[in-house]
């Protein structure tokens, strides 16, 4: 029997390679090996669950077994690989060698995770998969009052998806603005008042100092000296691509695993896609480029050696308390931003001295602009 072609990790970008390529090639043996329970379900969703009221068994879409069928593959869940063997392809689990005859790394990012003082830090919950979900929403059951950490894109979701789940929220992160990096300053203004409208309560400067039980209940202790009082604690502060077993195998690292623009790492029969993957420099945690990566590697798996393309790649934050769409400049470009509108209604432009569009954000009303400016947009990847 020929070697399989193997996938490690089973999120977004494992699960929707697979089904591209088994559009193409419905014989050559496949083999999916993922440490978690292997069920398919949205990432971008766990951010939705508790205005949903939906537990981690409604979020998710079909078990390990149905996927297996499906795909007409071999699904090990529950398994963690412990090394690649790049020179004579094969990947170890344990003391099992698993060959394979290509190679596909999409295991995603991790959380970052910041050390907290105090004798409460099995209170702090990253939610980066469908298991921490239903553990927080276990830890949080009957509880009102959840601290987040971070204000990132992932930190706003949240904190608009836990007030409309009933639960007071309160946001620390050390910035002078939410989604600093992502957001112009106006924009940025507009979602915050949307958050505080719901009664999100913003820290935005301090860190967290320490973390201690008080009885039920937790106390946050900030770095200005204030004090907050939680049930538990969410960690969004970022994620980092899991780059640690690509680079014990001698695989190009820089803030991911390096590809090309066909996906292919720096040994011949290894490619990389989705979080945990550094694109012809660009690394990108959103849905719309993974999507484009897997249809192009499915065709390069298939025999067909396809580059991938990205196209203006705006990213939909969800906050429907103040829609949000944004699309930063690309890494280089020098611009002036322009910014019309007020309250919840802005619209930030970014252009080049020759007028052409660089970027923008839109939130509220303005948002129904995006579909005539991605036309202005320029490509990522050309």
């Amino acid at each position: 029997m020929s070697a399989p072609v193997v996938i490690v990790g089973t999120g977004l970008a494992g699960y929707n390679l697979a089904k591209e390529w088994r559009k193409l090639d419905t014989q050559t043996p496949l083999l999916l090996i993922t440490a978690d329970d292997g069920r398919s379900y949205s990432k971008p969703m766990l951010s939705t669950g508790f205005g949903k009221n939906k537990d981690a068994d409604g979020l998710a879409m079909a078990e390990a077994g149905a996927m297996a069928e499906q795909l007409n593959a071999e699904i090990r869940t529950h398994t963690r690989i412990t090394g690649i063997d790049p020179g004579h392809k094969r990947l170890w689990i344990g003391e099992e060698a698993v060959p394979y005859r290509d190679l596909v790394l999409a295991w995603g990012a991790e959380p970052i995770r910041v050390p907290v003082e105090g004798d409460a830090q099995d209170a702090v919950f990253p939610i980066n998969d469908l298991e921490d979900y239903a553990r927080f929403r276990s830890a949080v059951a009957g509880k009102r009052r959840v601290l987040i950490l971070g204000a990132g894109l992932i930190g706003c979701e949240f904190a608009n998806d836990l007030s409309a789940g009933g639960y007071e929220v309160e946001l620390l992160a050390p910035c002078e603005q939410v989604m600093p990096g992502l957001l112009h300053p106006a924009a940025a203004s507009a979602v915050q008042a949307g958050l505080e409208g719901l009664g999100v309560r913003f820290h935005l400067g301090p860190v967290l100092a320490s973390l201690d039980r008080q009885g039920e209940a937790l106390q946050a202790t900030l770095s200005d000296g204030r004090l907050i009082a939680c049930d538990a604690v969410v960690s969004a502060v970022g994620l980092r691509p899991r780059t640690a077993l690509a680079a014990a195998a001698g695989l190009d690292i820089n803030r991911g695993v390096m590809v090309d623009r066909q996906l292919r790492t720096s040994h011949a029969n290894i490619y990389a896609l989705g979080d945990c993957a550094e694109v012809d420099g660009l690394n990108l945690l959103y849905v719309m480029p993974l999507m484009a990566c897997a249809r192009a590697l499915a065709k390069t798996l298939a025999g067909e050696p396809t580059v991938v393309s990205y196209g203006p790649m705006p990213v939909t934050v969800k906050t429907p308390v103040c829609p949000l769409v944004v699309s930063p400049p690309p890494r280089g470009s020098q611009g002036e931003w322009t910014v019309e509108g007020s309250g919840s209604d802005i619209k930030a432009l970014c252009r080049e001295a020759s007028g052409a569009l660089l970027g923008y954000a839109l939130t509220g009303a303005a948002v129904q602009e995006k579909l005539a400016l991605n036309k202005e947009l320029p490509a990522l990847l050309a």
